[in-house]
């Protein structure tokens, strides 16, 4: 998968607790994303995870890049521990519409024990794979 470093949220970061992106993305004033096409995003596990119940990833924007009053553009659901391994993309796979100019991705651990292993890389990216 291709990624640009301009447009990367995380590049193998460990989560080990709830946490915002590494990175947050300017979308700049005109926030111009794409031309009406659907701009490709890929959120993937890079180490199992351990210890957690499940994990929630969000795509967040604001027109802070403090965050002061997020809004939650798109959320992944809650995906199980057993399904967290190297290689899973969670099902978020283009940049909702309707941004402001400042997005993240946040990490929402569930369970009683935090995690002391696991790690996401995402970002937009080139186009996705297929096997056909």
């Amino acid at each position: 998968m291709i990624f640009d470093s301009t447009v990367l949220f995380s590049d193998g970061q460990a989560i080990t607790a709830t946490a915002n992106s590494t990175n947050v993305v300017d979308l700049g004033v005109s926030r111009d994303i794409g031309k009406g096409v659907p701009v490709p995003l890929l959120i993937q596990v890079t180490e199992d995870f351990n210890n957690l119940v499940d994990l929630t990833v969000t795509v967040q924007t604001d027109t802070d890049e403090a965050f002061g009053a997020p809004t939650t553009l798109a959320t992944s659901g809650a995906i199980p521990l057993a399904d967290l391994v190297a290689g899973y993309q969670f099902p978020l796979q283009y940049m909702p519409t309707g941004t402001e100019r400042y997005v993240r991705v946040t990490y929402t651990v569930s369970g009683a024990t935090a995690p002391t292993q696991g790690k996401v890389t995402a970002g937009v990216v080139a186009g996705h794979q297929h096997g056909y």
